[in-house]
């Protein structure tokens, strides 16, 4: 592995690894990592909350905030990692699933250049 893992399974074992060496997994159950993860998000979104785009644009070019970003979108990841892992699905084969099940869903002849909405679907 590299300075940086390339792989999602390289990913999950630095995780594993954190996990076990501080003895968490007897924590580690889908449900409290889902709250977890679900409080993290709330975090993410904390950063946004108020502003405009314009707002988010020039935050953008800011090193602390996209420091602080940065920091919160890993925590997220990480608790989303760890609920997959601990539900034993594996988080790249869930995506490329869902992937295929949303172009059946929003065709591009029908769905190009729209943003999908229950208002604007087709009968």
């Amino acid at each position: 592995m590299g300075e940086f893992p390339q792989t999602l399974a390289e990913l999950l074992d630095i995780i594993r690894e954190f996990v076990k060496e501080r003895n968490w997994d007897q924590y580690n159950l889908p449900l409290n990592l889902a709250v977890s993860m679900s409080i993290e998000a709330g975090e993410l979104l904390e950063l946004f909350q108020w502003k405009t785009h314009e707002d988010v644009e020039e935050a953008l070019k800011n090193e602390q905030f996209r420091e602080e970003l940065s920091s919160e979108i890993a925590d997220v990841l990480v608790y989303l990692l760890r609920v997959a892992d601990t539900a034993g699905i594996d988080p790249a084969k869930a995506v490329v699933e869902k992937m295929k099940r949303n172009r059946e869903k929003y065709p591009i002849d029908y769905w190009e250049g729209k943003a999908p909405s229950k208002f604007n679907c087709p009968e």
